[in-house]
């Protein structure tokens, strides 16, 4: 079956005042890597997350990125500097007694001094929440696998049609290949009698002629290229991740095309393969895709 690398998912938890998205894109890549964007109070769950996903992606770049939402997900307490109120409250004293001052410290000038009395936040460390989030990776996961596998379903039918199209040329050039060397013998005989005025020396001519037929003998790569097509349509019916075998083979059978261009000295045959190598770029593009 084929899988894209390219997707998106998302998904969403909710409970006791407490909200958790997890948000996963996914894009090409020669291998799988993880890149996990969350709030530090669940870095402990981090290698969870990589095993979850990696029970479903096996091959792109993967960033993932979590959000807390909620009340609950920050603990809320005022923090008091005693020791800095202290010596505060001991200065103001002090100055009243040095000074003769009369009035009374109130509690209000004290809370509303910022440096004495703040209000701090600490995240929410619980299993609860890292619950949740398990919860929500797993949706997210499911939207995307579903994403990635209509987005397979599209590759599949583009590559297909590609590949049926190359093969129809391959066959085209498999016809002319057998022409190709009685041309050149037609050619060779009206040459060398025109050089010669009739007078032809058979041997020769089937002399030059087999050692033209073995320079430009395709037979061998049309062969291969024939046998690498047939292995890619039995790949992509694989429930595996196919996208290294399958850019393989596209590497091996534009090999083969290129002997053929460089071997076959036909016009014909030299614009069929024009054809061929822009059809297999076309799936080469796209195999670039394919997990």
């Amino acid at each position: 079956m084929v899988v894209s690398m390219t997707g998106f998912g998302r998904g969403k938890a909710e409970a006791e005042q407490v909200g958790v998205t997890v948000e996963i894109k996914t894009v090409n890549h020669r291998f799988c890597e993880f890149h996990i964007r969350m709030p530090n109070q669940l870095l402990k769950i981090e290698a969870n997350l990589k095993k979850s996903l990696a029970n479903h992606i096996k091959r792109g770049r993967v960033e993932v990125y979590v959000t807390l939402d909620g009340q609950a997900a920050v603990n809320r307490g005022v923090k008091i500097d005693w020791e800095l109120l202290d010596q505060y409250f001991g200065y103001i004293t002090e100055v009243k007694d040095k000074y003769g001052l009369s009035g009374e410290v109130t509690l209000s000038e004290l809370v509303n001094r910022l440096e004495l009395i703040q209000i701090e936040e600490k995240e929410t460390e619980n299993e609860f929440i890292e619950s949740l989030v398990l919860q929500a990776l797993s949706l997210a996961i499911d939207e995307l696998v579903q994403m990635r596998i209509r987005e397979g379903k599209a590759l599949e039918l583009d590559v297909k049609g590609n590949i049926e199209r190359l093969e129809a040329r391959t066959q085209q050039v498999k016809q002319f290949a057998p022409i190709v060397v009685e041309q050149y013998r037609d050619r060779l005989t009206k040459k060398m009698d025109e050089f010669i005025g009739g007078q032809l020396e058979e041997t020769r001519i089937l002399t030059e002629v087999a050692i033209f037929a073995d320079k430009a003998d395709i037979n061998e790569e049309l062969t291969r290229l024939e046998s690498h097509i047939e292995q890619f349509y039995k790949i992509l019916q694989l429930n595996e991740p196919i996208g290294r075998k399958l850019d393989f083979l596209v590497q091996e059978m534009n090999r083969e095309i290129n002997t053929i261009g460089s071997k076959a000295n036909d016009s014909k045959i030299a614009m069929e393969v024009v054809e061929m190598k822009s059809l297999l770029e076309k799936v080469k593009e796209q195999v670039q895709n394919i997990e």
